[in-house]
């Protein structure tokens, strides 16, 4: 039933509009408190970065073989670099993507100590976006990176 269901996506069109953002991962083990405050001490064992927000949800519908494009709000900082490039992994074009310019790409990383999370560190302009980039993002003729 599964199968089927996926079969619909197939060969349709999807337009994704959101909050784009970069997740990262840090993983790894605690043995130890910090002599310097009573915190755990995180001995990092690997890091994933992944697509979050609308992002995440384009790659769900790319992975089930729609076609789809994603307008959203992406600046050329390291972030924005990393969300094209899995963009690209994933097979989504970037061509609706906006530069945010100093509002900067959204990230968010997780620390995770075996399977509990420790820590939550974003980096994310929570601010209203400024008319111009609006006004951007809702032009059919605006000029995309």
């Amino acid at each position: 039933m599964l199968d089927q269901l996926a079969q619909l996506f197939q060969g349709v069109s999807v337009l994704v509009v959101g909050d784009v953002m970069l997740d990262e991962y840090i993983l790894g083990t605690v043995s130890r408190i910090s002599p310097e405050a009573p915190v755990p001490v995180v001995d990092v064992k690997s890091r994933k970065l992944v697509l979050g927000g609308a992002a995440n949800v384009a790659a769900n519908i790319a992975g089930l073989g729609s076609g789809v494009a994603v307008t959203a709000l992406v600046a050329f900082d390291h972030a924005g670099e990393q969300v094209r490039e899995l963009f690209r992994k994933a097979g989504i074009g970037t061509e609706g993507l906006v530069d945010a310019g100093s509002r900067g790409t959204t990230s968010k990383t997780r620390i995770v100590a075996g399977q509990q999370q420790v820590v939550r560190i974003d980096h994310e302009n929570r601010g209203p976006v400024s008319g111009q980039l609006a006004s951007r993002l809702t032009s059919d003729q605006h000029p995309r990176q």
